[in-house]
């Protein structure tokens, strides 16, 4: 007879050595038992850290896990749940609906001395009244929610939630840890592939470790297929991994967080004029997926924003690397993009007009907003004439050096300030010229007293 929680829809974790279990993938089979078999993550489950203490006193509230896919996140979940002796609930947020969320709530009241451990895999994908629905028996403590996330938590987290939750980040697992894993997994005949009897060099587990970026799943799952397309025995070398390696896809989220952390990598080592990661970042966007074009812009406002007016060329490059994008495509387009990466990376840097452009706001935010001066104002229609427009204006072609010492605000304040890279420096000593003559000028030009 099925029990209340199948009857709800959801289910809970099996039981070790429950039928079938050698049919699951290795990635499922390979799992931690205990705390001290989770890998990768010494940061939280390492000696002295929080969440180990707080297992261990059983006294904990809801936590959420940030991290990239395949570092832990439904692991240490699992292991949690076995280690405080908790009812263990999984959902995935993608499949669940508020239907199933209210039975699974309306259960945990009813059986409170079981402690629920409810695990949200994809929480990001709950929207915020599906969310909200989870607060009330949060704070009530009926559940004991565990969220996993591959998203930042604060742009997909309700802020009441989060702030009732501990929130873990995780890292990608390591590759000297993912080896230790594969050529475990590789002789375990319980749970991972001994029967198969098959043998590996260390390096087909460098190999595999090195494509998978990180993703403990994914390497388990190419060594798994590895060993299930050979013959019960046989040997994997390096020839045999050649083909993953050869055909592997860079993970990469385009819609994401990692489109962010990427463009922000691409866009300080280019303000740091390091031409060699900035063409990393760059292609490593590119590989994944990443639209041309999004780069192209990002390298357009980079070009005023942080190269401006010490190289102003800068702009040309980005601008002419937009339109290649536009106009002649993948693939070939990654000349114009490698072009302009390198072009900015090695440009002396300025970020003057982000300064000026920042000042000038602030002060029409703040302060009082100037009128136009009499001697500025449009003056090309008769009534304008007669208010006075343009009478008093002096034509700046008519004095020496193109100055007339003429003010251009009635309140005269200074917004940009020359930087001293590149071309930008003889700009800051021209307009220092310039800055002389106008008050010279100006001096010259005030009526002397008697």
């Amino acid at each position: 007879m099925p029990s209340d929680s199948q009857q709800a829809g959801f289910f809970e974790a099996p039981e070790a050595g429950a039928s079938g279990a050698a049919k699951r993938p290795l990635a499922v089979r390979m799992r931690p038992r205990a705390l001290g078999e989770i890998i990768g993550q010494p940061h939280i489950v390492g000696e002295g850290c929080l969440l180990p203490r707080l297992i261990q006193a059983d006294n904990f509230g809801s936590l959420i896990f940030y991290g990239p896919p395949g570092c832990g996140k439904t692991s240490l979940a699992e292991v949690i749940a076995e280690e405080t002796e908790s009812k263990f609930v999984r959902i995935n947020a993608v499949l669940s609906n508020v239907a199933e969320m209210r039975d699974i709530l309306r259960l945990a009241r009813y059986e409170a001395e079981k402690r629920t451990i409810l695990f949200i895999d994809e929480i990001h994908r709950f929207n915020k009244s599906q969310q909200d629905l989870l607060l009330p028996d949060v704070e009530a403590g009926n559940i004991r929610l565990i969220g996993a996330t591959t998203h930042n938590p604060g742009f997909y987290v309700n802020a009441p939630l989060l702030s009732r939750s501990h929130l873990f980040r995780l890292e990608p697992v390591v590759a000297d840890a993912m080896v230790d894993v594969l050529a475990t997994a590789l002789t375990d005949v319980e749970r991972g592939l001994g029967s198969h009897r098959c043998t590996a060099e260390p390096a087909v587990f460098q190999a595999i470790a090195d494509f998978s970026g990180g993703d403990l799943r994914r390497a388990l799952n190419a060594l798994e297929t590895l060993v299930l397309s050979q013959p019960i025995g046989a040997h994997l070398d390096e020839e045999t991994v050649e083909v993953f390696a050869r055909e592997r896809q860079i993970r990469y989220d385009r819609d994401e967080d990692e489109h962010y952390d990427h463009a922000s990598a691409m866009i300080k080592s280019i303000r740091g004029s390091d031409p060699d990661a900035a063409l990393y970042w760059t292609f490593k966007m590119l590989q994944g997926g990443e639209d041309p074009r999004f780069i192209a812009r990002r390298l357009t406002i980079l070009a005023s924003e942080d190269i401006g007016l010490a190289n102003s060329h800068a702009l040309t490059v980005a601008v002419a690397a937009f339109e290649a994008c536009e106009k002649v495509g993948l693939p070939e387009c990654e000349y114009a993009i490698a072009h302009a990466v390198l072009y900015l990376a090695t440009s002396p840097k300025s970020n003057s007009v982000t300064l000026a452009m920042g000042a000038v706001k602030k002060s029409l935010r703040d302060q009082p907003v100037q009128a136009v001066p009499l001697w500025l104002r449009d003056a090309h229609t008769k009534t304008n004439k007669g208010l006075g427009h343009g009478a008093d204006y002096l034509y700046s072609h008519d004095f020496a050096h193109g100055v007339s010492g003429q003010d251009y605000l009635l309140e005269p304040k200074q917004f940009y300030h020359p930087g001293t890279a590149g071309a930008e420096a003889a700009t800051a000593q021209r307009m220092e010229q310039l800055k002389k003559l106008k008050a010279d000028i100006q001096r010259r030009s005030k009526p002397t007293d008697g």
